[in-house]
């Protein structure tokens, strides 16, 4: 069983209302006022989940473009030069804070009108390889890296995995947009209900396809699924913790040995932008398969969907398959 540990937030109700936004002064610069020659909000996002938000929101009326291109690991991303300044020319900031320390920095610096970190949008949770719970081994496996990405006080950043989550920042999102483009803002407010009803139904469609299932447990190498393990009543069991490129202590093999009998499970669970080492070492030596479970960190030809919401089905089905799901 999860057990939920919700961090304490600080943020008051009415800074949620107005959608979050951190103010600086405006640049006086040519691009001051952050629009392009169309006349579009310039928007920057930080990594995938949140250009795909600000591209389903925005619509018509904002230019959005990522800092992580397609195919790059987002937790290892350093700037170039050129990114910087276009952060500094941003009419609209979305990012998550504790994924990416450098582009957190950048942002923290730019003198851009309207941030927005999505990770003030919801609650963030804590979970270890599995869920809430802890394991051995699992302290060795929280190197620099898991630190780094796992935010503050060590809490989970991957809540785009749970569509409920995802549909709370979406509304943060919205509301955020409309306050730094109001002569668009119902615009904002339409896209943003037709995004929440998508993600609802992404919600009933987990909820009614993960239901019932031979077993509860899954393995990957990348315990980015947290949120969505707690969500729909599963238990999710990292390899080595949140670095997908990290080996297995022998320990911790020997133990995911012991578990995938007892709580038979059927496959090993790798993702698209890091290396399957680590799953096809555990397969081998269990006798299990390995099939893709993918955290959306970005988008590429491998992905088994081309967005979000292809990709997530994409991941359902993947989880049914291995789960037993009758």
């Amino acid at each position: 069983m999860n057990v939920r540990r919700l961090i304490p937030t600080t943020v008051a109700a009415g800074a949620v209302a107005l959608g979050l936004m951190a103010v600086s002064a405006c640049s006086t610069s040519g691009a001051a006022d952050g629009k392009d020659g169309d006349g579009r909000l310039k928007v920057v996002a930080s990594f995938y989940p949140m250009q795909y938000l600000a591209e389903q929101i925005g619509g018509s009326h904002v230019a959005v473009s990522t800092l992580t291109r397609p195919g790059v690991e987002p937790h290892d991303l350093e700037l170039k030069p050129r990114q910087t300044a276009e952060l500094g020319e941003a009419g609209y900031i979305l990012y998550l804070k504790g994924i990416q320390p450098a582009v957190d920095k950048a942002i923290d610096e730019s003198e851009a009108k309207n941030k927005v970190d999505a990770a003030t949008l919801t609650e963030l949770e804590h979970h270890g390889t599995e869920g809430g719970h802890s394991h051995e081994g699992d302290e060795a496996a929280h190197d620099e890296h898991a630190h780094e990405a796992e935010g503050e006080a060590g809490a989970d950043p991957h809540i785009w995995l749970d569509p409920v989550k995802y549909a709370e920042v979406a509304k943060g999102v919205g509301a955020s947009l409309e306050k730094a483009d109001p002569d668009h803002a119902a615009d904002y407010r339409k896209n943003t209900t037709a995004l929440v009803t998508k993600l609802d139904g992404l919600n009933t469609a987990f909820e009614q396809g993960l239901k019932n299932t031979t077993t509860k447990t899954f393995i990957t190498t990348h315990s980015a699924f947290g949120y969505l393990a707690e969500r729909y009543g599963l238990d999710q069991e990292g390899i080595a913790g949140v670095d997908p490129e990290s080996e297995p202590s022998p320990a911790r093999i020997k133990a995911l040995q012991t578990l995938a009998k007892k709580e038979k499970v059927s496959t090993v669970f790798f993702e698209t932008l890091a290396s399957d080492r680590t799953a096809k070492t555990l397969a081998q030596d269990t006798g299990l398969k390995t099939a893709v479970l993918d955290p959306l960190e970005g988008i590429t030809e491998r992905s088994q969907g081309d967005d979000y919401i292809g990709v997530m089905q994409s991941n359902l089905a993947a989880l049914q398959k291995a789960l037993g799901a009758k």
